[in-house]
């Protein structure tokens, strides 16, 4: 499949971005092989200057559709492709936010395919101009290619990157998409077209944010804010997150789906922010429908 060199190039260049933003780390590779069909590469950068941990894996999957998953696409039994990048970084800076992403690609062989991803953010301390920009960002990024995207992209995010039991957002959001195939507007070219212009967006997002932050004091209680908020994150990717679940109803390699998790969180009992604290305000914006790219 064409895109998979593509996602392999995109894995060694943000890698290696992000070797140079960091300044201290290397990252580690671990390649793999899943027995049912396919591998990948799983990186993992540790106790860097600006990373704590972080991951940037590359995979492509192939076999059997599982029957829990081929039901619930409501699809018959098939074979399937699946390949991607996926992101996911943890500053040291309770200041930096945290990032994610993923660009995605799924077929079968009974005529069906799609492409899938997004980007958004998880700032441990919410600064709005900060918010603003990122999202103005990425309404560059799909505006190029289809001016209907962002709102749809930005609400889809909202909705997806809920943390119910806690009735807050897991962050500030973004965007993410999934099932785009071909319709009366788009074809498969343009579908990764999009897709790519969404890869190669992450670099330059994070590196603003990167060097924002990656040297700005903080104080004992900013961390344990840190490790807090890193709990919230947690909770989203082991309990909603369709990636997780897929990776392990698909026999994934647990430590490359696990990357996500941060290297330390803490669950509080009944903490609430003082009120007007930095905290207290982080917290009243971890709600849907903030129209940042308009502010």
């Amino acid at each position: 499949m064409s895109i998979i060199p593509y996602f392999q190039d995109l894995q060694d260049n943000i890698c290696n971005s992000l070797e140079a933003l960091d300044g201290k780390s290397k990252f580690h590779e671990d390649k793999w092989e899943r027995a049912e069909g396919g591998g990948g590469r799983t990186r993992i950068i540790q106790g860097g200057d600006l990373i704590e941990k972080g991951g940037v894996n590359f995979s492509a999957v192939h076999g059997a559709m599982p029957e829990k998953i081929h039901k619930e696409l409501g699809l018959p039994p098939c074979e399937f492709l699946a390949t991607g990048v996926s992101i996911v970084l943890h500053p040291r800076n309770p200041h930096t936010p945290i990032i994610h992403m993923n660009v995605r690609y799924f077929e079968t062989n009974v005529d069906r395919w799609w492409f899938g991803g997004g980007i958004d953010l998880t700032p441990h301390y919410i600064y709005e101009e900060d918010a603003v920009q990122f999202h103005q960002s990425l309404q560059q990024i799909c505006d190029k290619h289809d001016p209907s995207y962002y709102k749809a992209f930005k609400k889809w995010a909202d909705d997806y990157f809920y943390i119910p039991h806690r009735q807050e957002t897991r962050g500030i959001g973004g965007i993410f998409f999934n099932d785009l195939s071909k319709n009366e507007t788009h074809n498969f070219d343009s579908r990764k077209a999009f897709v790519k212009e969404v890869g190669n967006g992450f670099v330059p997002i994070y590196t603003v944010l990167a060097n924002k932050y990656k040297n700005k004091r903080f104080t004992k209680q900013e961390q344990q804010w840190q490790f807090l908020r890193r709990s919230r994150y947690v909770e989203f990717n082991l309990v909603y997150d369709k990636g997780t679940k897929f990776g392990l109803h698909t026999n994934g390699r647990i430590e490359s789906i696990l990357m996500s998790l941060p290297p330390m969180a803490t669950w509080g009992y009944q903490v609430i922010p003082d009120a007007g604290s930095p905290e207290a305000h982080t917290q009243s914006l971890l709600r849907k429908g903030i129209d940042w790219a308009s502010q």
